[in-house]
């Protein structure tokens, strides 16, 4: 059982930024790979980023390319989202997902957290 709390979220004006955190209770936080969805009302629930088990690896939605970066530290059971220049496309809230597998991850993760919300005003 993996148990995920985001933080960060907030409102903030386009051009702006803000660091998303997630700290995840689990014994073997490296054991699971790491994501971030976004989802707006009455829309879909879709990946932002994920990275791999030692932040290795990571990928993102065109739309954030450039823009957005995970990270991860194992140390403290926390991964990140740092999300810079911010448009008021970007407001939706933001959820921390894992998952043990890298694919899965970017897909149907099995943990999430309860969601963060982020809104970006013009």
């Amino acid at each position: 059982q993996v148990q995920l709390v985001e933080s960060g979220g907030g409102l903030v004006q386009a051009g702006g930024s803000l660091r998303l955190s997630c700290a995840a209770a689990v014994r073997t936080f490296s054991s699971y790979h790491m994501g971030w969805f976004r989802q707006a009302p009455g829309k879909e629930r879709a990946v932002v980023a994920s990275i791999n088990w030692n932040g290795g690896s990571s990928n993102y939605a065109d739309s954030v390319k450039g823009r957005f970066t995970i990270s991860r530290d194992n140390a403290k059971n926390t991964v990140y989202l740092q999300m810079n220049s911010l448009t008021p496309e970007d407001t939706d809230v933001y959820y921390c997902a894992a998952h043990p597998s890298s694919i899965v991850v970017n897909t149907d993760p099995r943990y999430w957290g309860q969601g963060t919300q982020v809104t970006v005003y013009s």
